[in-house]
């Protein structure tokens, strides 16, 4: 893997008859998931792979965000709602050696706090941290190069906002 992409899923609607594990995307939400998409794919960084989160808004999220990356091999899991930061990146490390780019799409807080801890962990400059403490908010996307060692250093951010 040279390059990890976290990404939070697009804004949901507040409820779902079925629980939050059944929350749709809202209006915005679609809109937003497929500005990051084209965004990410753009700037070349097409997945080979995604991680995502068997919740119906980070499924949505992908359907929408994946119209721009073409051929990808998916891989839904249920493990992923409402993961810790740890789980999350197991299954990063789980996946490292099986595509060149790896997305993961799954929800607050396990994907900021593992976002904040690669950051930590790379020793990002203050502005980036200070960029990164103010939250992960729904749709966005963080993307990190990966060293030969499997180290991820912070490469850039992306919100539905700012595109």
């Amino acid at each position: 893997m040279q390059r990890l992409i976290l990404m939070r899923h697009a804004k949901a609607e507040a409820s779902a008859p079925g629980g939050d594990v059944d929350r749709a995307l809202s209006p915005r939400g679609l809109r937003d998931a497929d500005a990051v998409g084209r965004a990410l794919a753009e700037r070349g960084l097409k997945p080979g792979m995604a991680l995502v989160s068997g919740a119906r808004r980070t499924r949505q999220t992908w359907d929408q965000a994946s119209e721009h990356f073409g051929d990808v091999e998916l891989r839904v899991s249920d493990n992923l709602y409402n993961a810790s930061a740890d789980t999350l990146r197991r299954a990063v490390e789980a996946a490292e050696e099986e595509a060149g780019c790896l997305l993961l799409i799954a929800h607050n807080p396990g994907i900021h706090q593992l976002a904040v801890e690669y950051l930590i962990e790379s020793a990002a400059s203050p502005s980036v941290l200070d960029k990164m403490s103010g939250g992960f908010p729904t749709g966005a996307a963080a993307v990190f190069t990966v060293d030969v060692a499997g180290r991820p250093s912070y490469e850039g951010w992306l919100t539905p906002e700012a595109l």
